[in-house]
């Protein structure tokens, strides 16, 4: 059975992306939200971080993501951001949108039906969630298995945090896995539930 993922960049301080997120600068205003994913493509590129995402690319089977992430990200991306089918959590439905690696679904039904719609489509590949909103939305309905965060060494002061508005008290995790390379820490979390 499929797990549904976080996978996030963050800076030290918890920021994913930098202010003022708009189609014109989808990582933020500035370059700081650009600098979380230095780790994946500036070249040369250290074994860990390779092999960390190798790992996060082959295992996704299927993605969930809010509006918000695909307004901003369908024009730098070009396709899917993964080679999978892809679920877009909405309020604004609209026929699927099919692109060259796998297609966009709009799903008005929340959150949860996003997820197991996900995970019918994933097998036994991973779930990947995008978006702040979205993954705190999954937090929130107990429905995230494991979190792969890269922890990147810069401080950001502003932007916007994967992990604001849980609205619950607190979520136990157990430290799976650490890696680290010169540009970022590899964290490996499972959800206690």
């Amino acid at each position: 059975m499929s797990k549904v993922v976080l996978h996030f960049s963050m800076s030290l301080d918890g920021f994913i992306a930098g202010p003022g997120v708009t189609v014109a600068s989808p990582m933020g205003e500035g370059d700081a939200g650009l600098h979380l994913h230095d780790w994946i493509f500036e070249k040369p590129q250290d074994a860990i971080d390779a092999e960390a995402a190798e790992q996060m690319q082959a295992g996704t089977g299927a993605v969930v993501l809010g509006r918000r992430t695909f307004d901003v990200g369908i024009g730098e991306w070009k396709d899917v951001p993964y080679p999978a089918p892809c679920f877009v959590l909405t309020h604004r439905p609209q026929a699927p949108l099919a692109q060259k690696s796998g297609a966009f679904t709009f799903v008005a039904d929340g959150i949860e039906s996003a997820i197991a719609q996900a995970r019918a489509a994933a097998g036994d590949r991973d779930v990947t969630v995008m978006g702040a909103d979205t993954a705190q939305q999954a937090l929130k309905a107990g429905l995230v298995d494991e979190l792969k965060l890269q922890v990147v060494p810069i401080l950001m002061a502003r932007g916007v945090r994967l992990f604001d508005r849980l609205g619950v008290d607190g979520i136990d995790l157990e430290l799976i896995r650490q890696a680290q390379s010169p540009r970022v820490t590899h964290l490996h979390y499972r959800v206690l539930k």
